[in-house]
């Protein structure tokens, strides 16, 4: 049994156990103690339900497999979902043991057939999750008993998920596995798939090993078993001493960022700042990579950290012994340091901040000290600062949220629209500094749902924006587009089509000034292109990255310091030179079920019930925004329809309603509302910019939580049976712009020097 850090740990340990039934807690058919070579043989009988009679060896395989090839179709990154924390062969949770297994055989056989007699070499790691390292010992031991070179970290150590994306890349490998959930709920895990590329599995590649799975399946019924061999932990396709050799990526990483936003300026302008800037590290998973990071670029003398240990429990940040709902009992909030909830009487909350105390630790830290919060797989950053409670007027104006600190301090917390404004807007600057901007037309990508001023923004600068779905990989999938054109034709101007159905010229050689997205998640573009080994070609990295982040926004604070300016006050700046009216954001997340449900037939039935909701929510708004797109209505159709739908808002200056990949996009001439349903989830997410933060979080809110349900005058305008098909069409209206101009360029192994 796993030891408790604290109470709270502990009281999610004995609700776990006390719901775990006996077959499950004696259940040991992967014993990863067993260091040496052996076989784990597939029984027909696992592919049924349990029965304590007529199958006390079921497992239910095929009901987790329809469920996990459902999620695996629509999944925006990684196949994600909870799991049995204290017994990981528990089959009735979406992520275990046996489960991992097959989806690690399943794409080694795939890529046996797609590189037949090749050398196949990929790259596994995690984070600091609930049984990360036993899943990253499975999967390698899987891999290297198909044949398959896996590259782990120094003894099975974690490393960030952008070190495993750039180090695929950089190394020319087939791709990699990466056991994450991001910010998720600590119970949560999930193997994030990167391809050859670094990036995440598009659903197309997904489907290749999820047919692969329905294959075996076939075979174990046919033959009533299936053999898998797991090889022993000691062979030789288990290999450490190349990451021992790479300092687990450290060095390649430090060349990069030296290629790009570590440039000498930011360096010494972080060296020469007075007030050292702390890192929060939850879960302690950034600490081992960040610092050393920090300390080669000897920049680390100018930062101060908070929760360096690991801790799969997230040293209890975002968790509660109460639910929103005030009932008594164990709630996690996750790790996203951005939820926000707004109370009846309008003020603040929040919670994940909250459980970080931050009143009790840094109360006595001076004004102006900057807090950088990154998540447990190290791709994402909350940017937040301590200010004078005597700002709370201003940073009202400016939409910027903040919770109490001490009675005469403020802990400001900027939401990713603004902390990136911020970023974008000081490397525009450093660029013109240092008078390289002009040397290449400047390109930005950024999902949909991101902030409205980033593209007045980049309006305003002569900055080229794409717009995508959400999702890291969306953002990758356009790299990889416009590298495709360059690598033609590298004379010839890049065209692209945002996923708004816009041609965008972005000129000869374009450069990637910023790729972000609301979330929390970006990357910055390099000066000169990134080489692999083998000599491919990019022009960013293909995963979010903290690290980046970190040293630009440090860089940028140790400015600020210098001319005596807070980040509100910068921001506040780039508002009023840019001529920004969009300065307003709002995300509403409608959760329709309690993902901390520790008992799992619970919380099947109540996520079940909550996809239904989610969907019958998603088809409402998505039958419109395709009949508007397919000729079948009008947008005064659609403004008829949504007047009738929400008799409290204004419909009557909306100007476009469009189907942007995975939502919804209705935009305003003040305003945009995006709805759209979690690729991971049952939860829906509306999300809105523009000039009113009251009025945006007014729409949000009641178009986000909307049932769904369609009125008589909705009807009149959209049929049945097109309403039943549309999310088909959909699909197939994405896929067809997702395709477009897209890199499908087979990968060729190289040979390798290492």
């Amino acid at each position: 049994m796993k030891q408790a850090s604290c109470k709270l740990e502990q009281a999610l340990f004995d609700t776990i156990n006390e719901k775990t039934p006996d077959y499950i807690k004696t259940r040991n058919l992967l014993d990863l103690n067993n260091k040496n070579e052996f076989e784990f043989v597939l029984k027909k009988a696992y592919l049924y339900n349990y029965d304590e009679v007529s199958n006390p060896e079921g497992m239910g395989l095929l009901e987790w497999f329809k469920n996990y090839s459902k999620e695996a179709q629509v999944s925006t990154a990684g196949i994600r979902g909870p799991q049995n924390i204290l017994f990981p062969e528990d089959t009735r949770f979406p992520i275990n043991k046996i489960g991992i297994l097959l989806a690690t055989v399943a794409k080694g056989l795939v890529a046996i057939d797609k590189y037949q007699g090749k050398d196949i070499r990929k790259l596994a790691a995690s984070e600091v999750r609930y049984n990360s390292k036993e899943y990253l010992e499975l999967i390698a031991r899987i891999q290297a008993g198909l044949g398959i070179k896996t590259y782990i970290p120094v003894d099975f150590g974690t490393i960030p998920i952008w070190m495993a994306s750039f180090l695929v890349f950089k190394l020319d490998l087939l791709g990699g596995e990466y056991i994450t959930s991001s910010h998720g709920i600590s119970v949560k895990n999930a193997t994030k798939d990167l391809n050859d590329q670094g990036s995440q599995y598009l659903p197309e590649e997904s489907l290749e090993f999820v047919n692969k799975i329905a294959e075996i399946f076939k075979k174990t019924e046919e033959k009533g078993e299936y053999s898998i061999k797991i090889s022993a932990l000691n062979d030789a396709n288990i290999d450490q001493k190349l990451m021992k050799e790479l300092n687990n990526g450290v060095n390649l990483y430090v060349d990069y960022l030296k290629n790009g936003v570590a440039t000498k300026h930011n360096l010494e302008l972080i060296k020469k700042a007075e007030n050292p800037i702390v890192i929060e590290s939850v879960g302690g998973s950034a600490y081992a990579t960040l610092s050393k990071v920090l300390k080669e670029l000897s920049i680390d003398k100018s930062f101060e950290w908070s929760n360096i240990q690991e801790d799969p429990f997230f040293h209890s940040i975002g968790k509660a012994d109460i639910d929103p709902k005030g009932k008594k009992g164990f709630y996690d909030w996750s790790a996203d340091a951005g939820v926000l909830l707004k109370n009846e009487d309008c003020t603040i909350t929040m919670p994940v901040i909250e459980t970080l105390h931050y009143d009790q630790k840094f109360a006595d830290k001076p004004l102006g000290t900057v807090i950088l919060i990154t998540d447990p797989d190290h791709d994402r950053l909350t940017v937040t600062q301590i200010e004078s409670v005597n700002n709370k007027e201003t940073l009202d104006k400016l939409g910027i949220d903040y919770v109490k600190l001490t009675d005469d301090k403020v802990l400001v917390v900027y939401t990713a629209n603004q902390s990136f404004l911020l970023i974008m807007s000081f490397w525009e600057c450093t660029l013109r500094a240092n008078k390289i901007l002009f040397d290449y037309p400047r390109f930005m990508i950024k999902t949909t749902a991101s902030a409205m001023s980033w593209d007045e923004w980049g309006e305003n600068n002569s900055i080229k924006v794409v717009n995508v779905p959400v999702g890291f990989k969306e953002i990758a999938n356009i790299m990889k587009k416009v590298e495709k054109q360059i690598k033609k034709n590298p004379s010839k101007e890049v065209l692209i089509e945002d996923v708004f159905g816009k041609e965008i010229n972005l000129g000869i050689q374009p450069r990637l000034i910023f790729g972000g997205e609301e979330s929390g998640g970006m990357i910055i573009g390099a000066e000169k292109l990134i080489e692999s080994n083998s000599g491919r070609l990019a022009i960013a990295m293909r995963e979010k990255s903290a690290t980046e982040a970190i040293i630009i926004t440090s860089a940028l604070v140790s400015e600020c310091e210098d001319k005596g300016l807070l980040l509100s006050e910068y921001l506040k700046n780039i508002f009023i030179k840019n001529e920004i009216k969009g300065k307003f954001d709002v995300r509403v997340d409608v959760a329709y079920y309690n993902e901390s449900e520790p008992d799992i037939e619970v919380l099947k039935i109540t996520k079940k019930e909550g996809e239904l909701k989610r969907t019958k929510n998603d088809l409402f708004y998505l039958a419109l925004v395709m009949a508007k797109r397919n000729g079948k209505i009008t947008i005064e159709n659609i403004k008829k329809i949504l007047s009738d739908t929400f008799k409290e808002l204004d419909f009557s200056n909306l100007e476009e309603a469009l189907y942007v990949g995975d939502g919804s996009y209705f935009r305003f001439s003040d305003k945009y509302i995006e709805i759209r349903p979690s690729g991971t989830d049952a939860k829906t997410k509306a999300y809105s910019a523009g000039l009113d933060k009251a009025e945006l979080s007014k729409y949000a809110r009641i178009m986000g939580i909307y049932s769904g349900e369609r009125t008589a005058v909705y009807n009149k305008y959209i049929d049945e049976e097109y309403y039943q098909n549309v999310h088909e069409l959909a699909h197939k209206t994405y896929v067809k712009w997702a395709n477009k101009g897209a890199d499908f360029e087979k990968f060729e192994i190289p040979e390798y020097k290492f």
